[in-house]
């Protein structure tokens, strides 16, 4: 069990990334698309493991003087260094295995995401804003990933779109470590948290979470979506998208919760449903034609 708890699974959520551009590409239903595009979400969930297994060697000794941070199976010494860095190689080899299966363009994508993340967890994360647009970029390369792992293009509203999402999910992550560390009384191990402000934070997150719905509300009226769709009516998808921003923004600054955004995000029921409505909403949408043929609907 604590080498599952080492490669954090619930964190593995955050590779559907991968899809959008699955859907998005009208390609939902197509049997072998599907299977490259869950191909390259199985890669991006061991890379991804591997980044935190190496993470949590560097910062094993910080992580001790964490409130929660401190249970994590390296820093507790559940599980020793030589280990982690044993099944480290094991899910490396693997997604190594996956990326090359996959393409060329694939697999660069994995060894950016992988140098980046390297680059963060060895210095990198103690530098302001930097550290932030470093974690928001593993999202944006999640996509593009999902797109070369299918062969197509990304919209740039929806690729826009992407990084308004992605940098607001980073910096939100850093405001409940922040809030943590103010509930905990205790003085941060990690010096860039001590550069931020929550005020300076919550300015970011209202300017990122504005561009998130405009960039959307654009994505679904762009010329190349109607036409690509065959209709306007995406826009639509937009309330739950609002909602589904205005719903977080509540539970972290009215409602004042400090949770990691990926866990607030699966352990909130209306904003579950929100994400399940808004995606059946898009498909039958974007896959009007399709569903009609398979229902036999004229």
């Amino acid at each position: 069990m604590r080498f599952v708890r080492m490669l954090r699974p619930v964190q593995w959520a955050k590779n559907a990334f991968v899809f959008a551009p699955l859907v998005f590409s009208r390609h939902l239903f197509d049997p072998m698309y599907g299977e490259r595009a869950v191909l390259a979400f199985a890669v991006f969930s061991l890379l991804s493991s591997v980044v935190y297994i190496i993470n949590d060697i560097a910062d094993r000794s910080s992580d001790r003087l964490h409130p929660l941070k401190r249970a994590r199976p390296i820093a507790s010494g559940t599980v020793p260094v030589g280990q982690a860095l044993a099944v480290a190689g094991l899910l490396g080899i693997g997604s190594a295995c996956g990326t090359l299966w996959l393409g060329p363009k694939v697999a660069f994508i994995a060894a950016v995401y992988f140098s980046l993340n390297l680059g963060y967890s060895f210095g990198l994360k103690q530098v302001i804003l930097v550290d932030v647009f470093l974690v928001a970029s593993g999202f944006m390369l999640r996509v593009l990933a999902g797109a070369f792992a299918i062969g197509v293009q990304v919209s740039p509203w929806l690729a826009l779109c992407t990084l308004f999402v992605s940098v607001f999910l980073a910096v939100s992550k850093r405001r409940a470590e922040i809030l943590l560390n103010i509930a905990e009384e205790t003085e941060t191990a990690r010096p860039v948290l001590r550069k931020y402000d929550i005020q300076f934070i919550e300015q970011m997150m209202t300017v990122t979470a504005a561009g998130m719905a405009i960039s959307y509300a654009l994505y679904t009226v762009a010329q190349r979506t109607v036409e690509v769709f065959g209709t306007e009516n995406l826009i639509f998808t937009t309330v739950f998208v609002l909602f589904g921003i205005f719903r977080y923004l509540y539970l972290v600054r009215i409602h004042k919760t400090d949770d990691n955004p990926t866990h607030l995000l699966l352990s909130d029921l209306p904003t579950i449903l929100n994400m399940i409505a808004w995606f059946i909403v898009c498909v039958v949408i974007i896959y009007s034609n399709e569903l009609k043929n398979f229902f036999g609907w004229s």
